[in-house]
């Protein structure tokens, strides 16, 4: 299949951004025009089941990755970089795993390589905290205004804000859950010491949902990975703290991008 996608900047340095699970392409709006205009080729992709992108049955974690290679494919691109949010910091992972030779860096932003036991504890309470409302009968921007707030930091921009509950009130009730299943099931640990590219690891000093000291770890088994916190952010650093974000980012790019 072929995913929707925003494109922007000069060509020859492809820059593929992947969103989290209640994102879409629309979350890297900032970002899109901050690496175009560091001279980058920006490309913000709708996941299966996003935005103006088909579902794909089955649509795991390695599935999205397989639609991400197919859409790189589609744009002639043998290589680029992969920034990766939250799930999409998991497709980036599957990627980096199945097409290792298709990547020549990683960005792993808030995200984790997997959700530890699958009975566990902390698992239980994150799947029936993004259920229980929408089993109550709410729908996804319900389910937005309450999930949001609590993921942002105290001082995130408030437009940021805004834009991501939009964006997570916009993703199908089905994409949502049929995706929250297979990101709960996703374990990458066993395949981070096989990462051969340039990787930064960036988190946000607040977020509880992917932890700094877990991003931490997970940089500590790739092999020359780096790793950077956004100071004062949480789980959607990328909006909430967008001149910080786009600085390491970019940064991080220009040193490692031919």
């Amino acid at each position: 299949m072929t995913l929707a996608f925003d494109r922007e900047g000069p060509a020859g340095r492809p820059v593929v951004m992947l969103h989290g699970i209640g994102g879409g392409r629309a979350i890297w709006r900032g970002t899109l025009a901050a690496l175009a205009a560091a001279g980058f080729d920006a490309i913000a992709v709708d996941l299966p089941g996003y935005g103006d992108s088909a579902s794909l049955t089955p649509g795991g974690v390695d599935a999205m990755a397989a639609a991400v290679v197919a859409l790189m494919d589609h744009l002639a691109l043998p290589q680029a970089a992969v920034v990766g949010h939250s799930m999409g910091g998991m497709v980036a992972q599957a990627l980096a795993a199945s097409a290792p030779q298709r990547l020549h860096s990683l960005v792993l932003a808030c995200t984790s390589p997997a959700f530890g036991k699958p009975d566990g504890d902390w698992q239980a309470r994150f799947v029936a905290e993004r259920l229980a409302p929408l089993d109550a009968g709410l729908g996804m921007p319900e389910l937005a205004a309450r999930l949001v707030p609590p993921m942002v930091g105290p001082k995130a921009d408030p437009d940021g804000v805004a834009l991501a509950r939009s964006v997570m009130g916009a993703v199908p009730e089905a994409t949502y859950r049929r995706v929250l299943a297979a990101i709960v099931a996703f374990d990458g640990r066993a395949a981070l010491p096989a990462i051969a590219v340039p990787t930064l690891c960036l988190a946000g000093e607040l977020d509880r949902t992917a932890p700094p000291e877990v991003m931490r770890r997970m940089a500590d088994r790739i092999a020359g990975a780096r790793y950077a916190s956004i100071a004062g952010a949480g789980h959607i650093a990328n909006v909430e703290q967008p001149a910080a974000f786009h600085a390491e980012l970019i940064r991080f790019l220009q040193e490692t991008t031919p």
